[in-house]
Order: structure tokens, then sequence, then C-alpha cells
């Protein structure tokens, strides 16, 4: 299992990526806006376009998320999809929870109420 740690932005995001038996675990905390949002995209940015992209967001700890954070997730659902993989994210609540409902984000991403929820085996797709 891999780890790499990373300070986004001012300092405002951390982003720590796993990866694991062919998933990416994104754990983030702190906010994600327009300043801080670069960590995101790095961390998400695939070594290989053409593999299926397995990805968990873990949001438990995420305070903050404006249009740059949900264009992120919406990129990454779409790179995931477009390898025939998934985005799952994990734990989203409060004003970030409302950010996504406003948007309809959580009718797309299948939210899961804990990591290991999310990295279960499950349909296709999801």
């Amino acid at each position: 299992m891999a780890e790499k740690r990373e300070a986004a932005g001012h300092g405002e995001l951390s982003v720590v990526r796993t990866d694991a038996d062919g998933i990416t675990v994104l754990g983030l905390d702190g906010e994600i806006d327009h300043q801080s949002v670069s960590g995101l995209t790095r961390a998400l940015a695939p070594a290989d376009a053409s593999v299926e992209r397995r990805v968990v967001i873990d949001l438990s700890r995420v305070t903050f998320m404006d249009s740059s954070g949900v264009n992120a997730l919406i990129a990454a659902f779409q790179a995931a999809r477009a390898t025939g993989g998934w985005l799952r994210l994990v734990v989203v609540r409060g004003a970030v929870l409302r950010t996504l409902q406003l948007v309809g984000l959580d009718t797309v991403i299948p939210f899961h109420p804990t990591l290991e929820d999310a990295l279960a085996p499950t349909h296709p797709g999801q």
C-alpha cells in the first residue's frame, strides 16, 4: 500500500492518497476552494488514462467546498466512468453535503457512510 501526503493551496487542504488493490483512496482534510483544489486534482490525475479507475474520496474532514471542488468531483467521476471504473464519496455531511445536494451530485455519485462500505464490492458501475 503506497501513501502520499501533500499540502495543497495555502495549507487549507490536506490530501492523503493511498493506493491498494487497484483502488485509489483520497482522504481530504480542510476546505476545497479555488485556491486549494489543485492538490485534489493532482491526486486524482491518473498515471495511465486507459486503466480502469476506481476511486474513493473521504470527505469526512472537509468543512467547506465551493464550485471548484464540485467541478473536480464531476471531472473525476467522468474520468472514472470513461475507463469503466467508478467514483464513490464517503461521509459527506454538513455544508458539503448541502452543496452537493444543491447541484444534484448525490443523485449521480454514490455516497457511503463509511470507508469500509465504500470499499466493499458492489454492482458494476457503482
